[in-house]
């Protein structure tokens, strides 16, 4: 198998750490809520979360993982996420205690996973994880846009990104449940170790 260009070696890092870069913009934006300022901030956002799906993939597709970017990635996508649902708090378009659950789970899940890496095992992240991770990605996008325009038909964005929000909620509620499920029965296979 050859080896990969240097260029493709480092892409998945440089996407991933482009996904930080672009946040501070869309913060910014998102202090102007008007039309034009929150439709480009969707945009922006909308580039960002698709790097999330390009880092991973190039990575497999050319062999190039690393520990650094399996580090730096699931960080990347919850200070995307969670600052982009903050700063939507602040504009009025998302409930607080909603984004209060999200936050919370993504930390408790986070504490769950550094317990078991001390334990040379790691929590591998679910189908319902990875399914949550890209609802989320779609809920803030119509709800940055915000504004109700009409596209053939009217669409009430703001309508559209709530209900989609709830799905992601339900989804980091499910995957949240998993995760304590699987480190339970980590820790009790730990215990159980200990005795033999």
């Amino acid at each position: 198998m050859s080896r990969p260009m240097p260029m493709t070696k480092h892409l998945p890092n440089f996407l991933t750490l482009g996904r930080l870069v672009l946040v501070p913009p869309i913060v910014i934006l998102l202090f102007f809520p008007g039309k034009l300022a929150s439709a480009v901030a969707a945009f922006i956002f909308l580039i960002a979360s698709l790097t999330d799906f390009f880092d991973g993939f190039i990575a497999r597709r050319f062999g190039v993982e690393s520990s650094f970017g399996r580090f730096l990635d699931p960080i990347a996508d919850k200070v995307l996420v969670t600052v982009s649902l903050i700063m939507l708090i602040n504009l009025g378009r998302v409930d607080a205690w909603l984004v209060m659950l999200i936050i919370t789970r993504e930390v408790a899940v986070s504490a769950l996973r550094a317990v078991t890496k001390s334990w040379d095992t790691t929590l591998q992240p679910s189908r319902a994880g990875k399914l949550k991770a890209v609802v989320q990605f779609v809920a803030i996008v119509p709800l940055m846009i915000h504004y109700k325009y009409k596209i053939i038909i009217p669409i009430d964005f703001h309508l559209m990104g709530t209900v989609i929000l709830y799905v992601a909620l339900a989804l980091t509620l499910w995957s949240g449940i998993d995760y304590f499920v699987r480190f339970y029965r980590e820790f009790e296979n730990r215990d159980d170790e200990r005795e033999l």
